[in-house]
Protein backbone atom coordinates (compact mmCIF):
# COMPACT_ATOMS: atom_id res chain seq x y z
CA UNK A 1 0.00 0.00 0.00
CA UNK A 2 3.26 2.40 0.35
CA UNK A 3 2.85 5.31 1.58
CA UNK A 4 -1.16 4.90 3.47
CA UNK A 5 0.40 2.07 5.13
CA UNK A 6 2.81 4.03 6.73
CA UNK A 7 0.19 6.13 8.15
CA UNK A 8 -2.00 3.43 9.10
CA UNK A 9 -4.21 4.22 12.25
CA UNK A 10 -3.69 1.33 14.11
CA UNK A 11 -6.20 2.77 17.22
CA UNK A 12 -8.90 3.28 14.28
CA UNK A 13 -8.89 -0.38 13.13
CA UNK A 14 -10.16 -1.67 16.21
CA UNK A 15 -13.42 -4.65 15.85
CA UNK A 16 -16.55 -3.00 15.53
CA UNK A 17 -18.58 -3.97 19.01
CA UNK A 18 -21.84 -4.56 17.40
CA UNK A 19 -22.19 -5.53 13.46
CA UNK A 20 -23.99 -3.47 11.38
CA UNK A 21 -27.70 -4.66 10.70
CA UNK A 22 -28.63 -6.73 7.75
CA UNK A 23 -29.98 -4.39 4.99
CA UNK A 24 -33.56 -6.06 5.06
CA UNK A 25 -33.90 -5.02 8.84
CA UNK A 26 -32.56 -1.08 8.43
CA UNK A 27 -34.98 1.80 8.81
CA UNK A 28 -34.29 5.16 8.96
CA UNK A 29 -35.29 6.85 12.23
CA UNK A 30 -36.11 10.87 12.46
CA UNK A 31 -36.14 12.93 15.41
CA UNK A 32 -38.60 15.69 15.03
CA UNK A 33 -38.17 18.48 12.89
CA UNK A 34 -38.36 20.98 16.00
CA UNK A 35 -35.78 18.93 18.18
CA UNK A 36 -33.03 18.60 14.71
CA UNK A 37 -33.74 22.45 14.41
CA UNK A 38 -32.95 23.42 17.91
CA UNK A 39 -29.78 21.23 17.93
CA UNK A 40 -28.39 22.61 14.88
CA UNK A 41 -29.29 26.48 16.09
CA UNK A 42 -27.04 25.45 19.18
CA UNK A 43 -23.95 24.03 16.98
CA UNK A 44 -24.56 27.47 15.05
CA UNK A 45 -23.94 29.42 17.70
CA UNK A 46 -20.79 28.23 19.09
CA UNK A 47 -17.79 30.20 17.82
CA UNK A 48 -16.19 28.57 14.34
CA UNK A 49 -12.91 26.21 15.72
CA UNK A 50 -9.32 28.01 14.48
CA UNK A 51 -6.76 27.09 12.41
CA UNK A 52 -3.46 27.37 11.98
CA UNK A 53 -4.19 29.47 8.85
CA UNK A 54 -4.49 26.51 6.50
CA UNK A 55 -7.73 25.09 5.99
CA UNK A 56 -7.45 20.97 7.14
CA UNK A 57 -9.79 18.76 4.95
CA UNK A 58 -10.50 14.91 5.28
CA UNK A 59 -11.29 13.73 2.32
CA UNK A 60 -13.04 10.15 2.63
CA UNK A 61 -14.10 7.90 -0.03
CA UNK A 62 -16.16 4.59 -0.21
CA UNK A 63 -13.51 2.31 -2.00
CA UNK A 64 -15.65 -0.56 -2.45
CA UNK A 65 -15.52 -2.25 -5.49
CA UNK A 66 -19.10 0.05 -7.26
CA UNK A 67 -16.60 2.95 -6.72
CA UNK A 68 -13.36 2.44 -8.71
CA UNK A 69 -15.10 4.66 -11.86
CA UNK A 70 -15.67 7.37 -9.40
CA UNK A 71 -12.00 6.76 -7.67
CA UNK A 72 -10.37 7.20 -11.19
CA UNK A 73 -12.80 10.48 -11.65
CA UNK A 74 -11.99 12.05 -8.39
CA UNK A 75 -8.22 11.15 -9.00
CA UNK A 76 -8.16 12.80 -12.01
CA UNK A 77 -9.90 16.18 -10.54
CA UNK A 78 -8.27 16.57 -6.81
CA UNK A 79 -6.20 18.96 -8.15
CA UNK A 80 -8.57 21.51 -8.35
CA UNK A 81 -8.80 21.24 -4.79
CA UNK A 82 -5.45 23.21 -4.01
CA UNK A 83 -5.72 25.28 -6.56
CA UNK A 84 -9.52 26.23 -5.82
CA UNK A 85 -7.60 27.56 -2.07
CA UNK A 86 -4.11 29.13 -3.72
CA UNK A 87 -5.51 32.50 -2.98
CA UNK A 88 -6.70 32.34 0.64
CA UNK A 89 -4.25 30.73 2.55
CA UNK A 90 -4.01 27.21 1.00
CA UNK A 91 -4.85 23.65 2.36
CA UNK A 92 -4.00 20.38 3.58
CA UNK A 93 -5.21 17.49 2.86
CA UNK A 94 -5.86 13.65 4.36
CA UNK A 95 -7.43 10.89 2.72
CA UNK A 96 -9.29 7.66 4.25
CA UNK A 97 -11.12 5.21 2.43
CA UNK A 98 -12.45 1.88 3.43
CA UNK A 99 -12.94 -1.36 1.26
CA UNK A 100 -12.85 -5.02 1.78
CA UNK A 101 -13.24 -7.22 4.60
CA UNK A 102 -13.08 -4.19 7.40
CA UNK A 103 -10.16 -2.49 5.98
CA UNK A 104 -10.12 0.79 6.50
CA UNK A 105 -6.78 3.21 6.15
CA UNK A 106 -6.40 6.74 6.65
CA UNK A 107 -2.74 8.70 4.99
CA UNK A 108 -0.92 11.19 6.30
CA UNK A 109 -1.69 15.00 5.75
CA UNK A 110 -0.44 16.47 2.31
CA UNK A 111 -0.48 19.85 1.24
CA UNK A 112 -0.04 19.63 -2.98
CA UNK A 113 -2.18 17.67 -4.97
CA UNK A 114 0.85 16.04 -6.72
CA UNK A 115 1.08 14.15 -3.25
CA UNK A 116 -2.33 13.36 -3.24
CA UNK A 117 -2.50 11.96 -6.64
CA UNK A 118 0.70 9.46 -5.65
CA UNK A 119 -1.85 8.50 -2.37
CA UNK A 120 -4.96 8.21 -4.60
CA UNK A 121 -3.13 6.41 -7.13
CA UNK A 122 -1.60 3.62 -4.54
CA UNK A 123 -5.59 2.50 -3.91
CA UNK A 124 -7.75 0.05 -5.87
CA UNK A 125 -11.27 -0.92 -5.05
CA UNK A 126 -12.54 -3.92 -3.58
CA UNK A 127 -15.74 -5.68 -2.75
CA UNK A 128 -17.65 -4.74 0.52
CA UNK A 129 -19.78 -3.37 3.05
CA UNK A 130 -19.43 0.38 3.58
CA UNK A 131 -17.54 1.39 6.93
CA UNK A 132 -19.23 4.97 7.44
CA UNK A 133 -18.62 4.90 10.81
CA UNK A 134 -14.85 4.66 11.12
CA UNK A 135 -14.75 7.99 8.53
CA UNK A 136 -16.75 9.80 11.30
CA UNK A 137 -15.44 8.34 14.34
CA UNK A 138 -11.60 9.10 12.71
CA UNK A 139 -12.28 12.56 11.83
CA UNK A 140 -13.34 12.76 15.80
CA UNK A 141 -10.06 11.84 16.46
CA UNK A 142 -8.24 14.16 14.44
CA UNK A 143 -10.31 17.12 15.31
CA UNK A 144 -9.15 15.98 18.88
CA UNK A 145 -5.49 16.19 18.00
CA UNK A 146 -5.70 19.74 15.54
CA UNK A 147 -9.24 21.88 14.90
CA UNK A 148 -10.53 20.32 11.19
CA UNK A 149 -12.10 22.60 9.16
CA UNK A 150 -14.84 19.67 6.70
CA UNK A 151 -14.72 16.46 6.52
CA UNK A 152 -16.23 15.45 2.81
CA UNK A 153 -17.46 11.87 2.24
CA UNK A 154 -18.35 10.36 -1.69
CA UNK A 155 -20.02 7.26 -1.20
CA UNK A 156 -23.22 5.40 -3.09
CA UNK A 157 -25.08 3.38 -0.20
CA UNK A 158 -25.08 2.75 3.47
CA UNK A 159 -24.98 -0.81 5.33
CA UNK A 160 -24.70 0.52 8.73
CA UNK A 161 -26.68 1.44 11.76
CA UNK A 162 -28.00 4.81 10.64
CA UNK A 163 -28.43 5.70 14.57
CA UNK A 164 -25.11 5.60 15.35
CA UNK A 165 -23.98 7.11 12.53
CA UNK A 166 -26.01 10.39 13.46
CA UNK A 167 -24.81 10.36 16.83
CA UNK A 168 -21.23 10.80 15.57
CA UNK A 169 -22.64 13.25 12.99
CA UNK A 170 -23.93 15.20 15.73
CA UNK A 171 -20.65 15.09 17.74
CA UNK A 172 -18.71 16.04 15.00
CA UNK A 173 -21.73 19.10 14.51
CA UNK A 174 -20.45 20.44 18.26
CA UNK A 175 -17.04 20.23 17.23
CA UNK A 176 -17.75 22.63 14.61
CA UNK A 177 -16.48 20.11 11.92
CA UNK A 178 -19.42 20.23 9.14
CA UNK A 179 -19.71 17.18 6.73
CA UNK A 180 -20.23 17.23 3.58
CA UNK A 181 -22.06 14.33 2.26
CA UNK A 182 -21.70 13.60 -1.41
CA UNK A 183 -24.23 11.10 -2.71
CA UNK A 184 -23.74 9.20 -6.11
CA UNK A 185 -26.84 7.62 -7.67
CA UNK A 186 -30.48 7.25 -5.90
CA UNK A 187 -30.19 4.65 -3.51
CA UNK A 188 -32.79 6.02 -1.44
CA UNK A 189 -31.58 4.30 1.82
CA UNK A 190 -28.18 6.39 1.72
CA UNK A 191 -29.74 9.46 0.52
CA UNK A 192 -31.72 9.55 3.34
CA UNK A 193 -28.65 8.34 5.82
CA UNK A 194 -26.58 10.97 4.02
CA UNK A 195 -29.03 13.80 4.76
CA UNK A 196 -29.50 13.21 8.64
CA UNK A 197 -25.58 13.11 8.75
CA UNK A 198 -24.95 16.23 6.61
CA UNK A 199 -27.86 18.34 9.14
CA UNK A 200 -26.61 16.76 12.31
CA UNK A 201 -23.06 18.07 11.82
CA UNK A 202 -24.32 21.40 10.66
CA UNK A 203 -22.97 20.25 6.37
CA UNK A 204 -24.47 19.97 3.02
CA UNK A 205 -25.82 16.95 1.34
CA UNK A 206 -25.62 16.73 -2.70
CA UNK A 207 -26.21 14.17 -5.32
CA UNK A 208 -24.54 14.26 -8.13
CA UNK A 209 -24.47 12.17 -11.87
CA UNK A 210 -22.00 9.64 -12.04
CA UNK A 211 -21.49 10.25 -15.26
CA UNK A 212 -20.83 13.90 -14.66
CA UNK A 213 -17.27 14.27 -13.91
CA UNK A 214 -17.55 18.34 -13.63
CA UNK A 215 -20.31 18.33 -10.97
CA UNK A 216 -17.82 16.09 -8.69
CA UNK A 217 -15.66 18.96 -9.70
CA UNK A 218 -17.07 21.84 -8.33
CA UNK A 219 -18.69 20.33 -5.11
CA UNK A 220 -14.51 19.38 -4.43
CA UNK A 221 -13.79 22.73 -5.02
CA UNK A 222 -16.34 24.21 -3.05
CA UNK A 223 -16.16 22.53 0.29
CA UNK A 224 -12.22 23.02 -0.17
CA UNK A 225 -13.15 26.90 -0.68
CA UNK A 226 -15.26 26.56 2.50
CA UNK A 227 -12.24 24.25 4.43
CA UNK A 228 -9.85 27.07 3.67
CA UNK A 229 -11.72 30.28 4.28
CA UNK A 230 -15.25 29.48 5.55
CA UNK A 231 -18.59 30.96 4.45
CA UNK A 232 -17.59 34.33 3.41
CA UNK A 233 -15.21 32.89 0.59
CA UNK A 234 -17.70 30.53 -0.41
CA UNK A 235 -19.90 33.12 -1.19
CA UNK A 236 -17.15 35.04 -2.92
CA UNK A 237 -16.99 31.84 -5.35
CA UNK A 238 -20.63 31.40 -5.47
CA UNK A 239 -20.67 31.60 -9.46
CA UNK A 240 -20.08 27.71 -9.48
CA UNK A 241 -23.11 25.32 -9.06
CA UNK A 242 -21.53 23.35 -6.70
CA UNK A 243 -20.94 26.60 -4.42
CA UNK A 244 -24.40 27.59 -4.69
CA UNK A 245 -26.07 24.31 -3.78
CA UNK A 246 -23.54 24.40 -0.44
CA UNK A 247 -24.67 27.81 0.36
CA UNK A 248 -28.56 27.29 0.43
CA UNK A 249 -27.84 24.65 2.83
CA UNK A 250 -25.18 26.04 4.93
CA UNK A 251 -26.77 29.39 5.73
Amino acid sequence: MGPLRASLNKGFMSKDRKPPAPASDREITRSSESEINRFLSKVRRRPRASGAGRGRLIFAMDATMSRQPTWDRALAIQGDMFRATSAIGGLDVQLIYFRGLGECRASKWVGNPEALARLMTSVYCRGGRTQIHRVLRHALKETGRKPVSALVYVGDCMEENVDELCVLAGELGMLKVPVFMFHEGHEPVAGAAFREIARLSSGAYCRFDAASADQLRELLAAVAVYAAGGLEALADHRDTGGARRLIEQLR
